[in-house]
């Protein structure tokens, strides 16, 4: 079956297995060749990396990154896929099948004494946030993450200052993220209701905001959002309960214009208005 396409391959592996995808766990299988290609390039792998992808399905992703990178972690929650993965791989000794929860799951407990890893991942939709936020907040954090992800979702993450959200915010304070390609839903099997992207991002050695407190932090940024695009004093009123003339100052010391929204405000600016309501207690 040398010359059997991918798509051909994904559904005669899941009918000799009476697999469904199932849409509770998000599984769409990817099946254009090009497409994983694009991922292993925007990885930028080398055999000296470590990699941990989540979601393996089928293990075609994982072909393509054991081929280029010196170990892969298969992270797979499904039992079944897990069962066929652990078959597919038992004579590699570059491939090990974790059959797990990745959200349960400290990386540092699984990569030994490998400090430096890489993330790739074909996510399924309704954990893209929970995964991204999982890893970028480990003590064990990878230098660069790789995602398949909803394109709107994308979008969201790489905003600038002007559209900016909870989650933008989230991410860039931890790294830089770059949408690398938009992916049809023809390229997955079974097709999606979305079009998606791959979404690559950078991580920082730290968080580009100077803070010991990521919790305080993110209880300023989530007041912020807490009221859609209402100006600053009446958001950060609202998420903490405050009133609004003890807002104003705070945001003029901290040099933002109280007529402001939250979507306008760079990470930068929320280090500066976090420390000055800090200061305040």
């Amino acid at each position: 079956m040398q010359n059997e396409s991918i798509a051909a391959r994904t559904k005669r592996l899941l009918a000799s297995h009476d697999i469904h995808a199932k849409k509770g766990l998000g599984q769409n299988f990817l099946i254009d060749g090009n497409i994983l290609k694009k991922i292993a390039a925007a990885a930028e792998l080398t055999p000296a990396d470590t990699v941990i992808e989540v979601g393996p399905g089928l293990g075609v992703l994982t072909e393509t990154l054991a081929a280029q990178a010196g170990k892969v972690i298969a992270v797979e929650l499904d039992n079944n896929l897990a069962a066929i993965l652990k078959t597919h791989f038992s004579g590699s000794d570059k491939v090990t099948v974790i059959n797990e929860d990745i959200l349960k799951i400290n990386p540092a407990d699984i990569l030994a004494r490998q400090t430096e890893y890489k993330v790739v991942a074909n996510l399924p939709y309704y954990i893209t946030s929970a995964v991204i936020r999982h890893f970028l907040e480990a003590p064990a954090k990878p230098a660069v993450m790789v995602l398949m992800v909803q394109k709107e979702v994308a979008q969201q993450i790489t905003a600038r200052p002007g559209e900016m959200s909870l989650l933008s915010v989230s991410v860039q304070l931890y790294g830089k993220p770059t949408l690398m390609s938009k992916v049809g839903a023809g390229c997955f099997y079974p097709a999606p209701n979305v079009d998606s992207a791959i979404l690559k991002i950078d991580v920082y050695p730290k968080p580009i905001v100077a803070t010991v407190d990521i919790t305080g932090f993110f209880d300023i940024v989530r007041a912020g959002f807490s009221a859609n695009r209402k100006q600053l004093p009446n958001s950060l009123a609202n998420g903490l309960k405050l009133p609004k003339a003890d807002i104003i100052p705070l945001l003029e010391q901290a040099g933002i214009d109280p007529k402001r929204r939250a979507e306008t405000l760079t990470i930068e600016e929320w280090g500066t208005l976090y420390r000055v309501f800090k200061k305040k207690g």
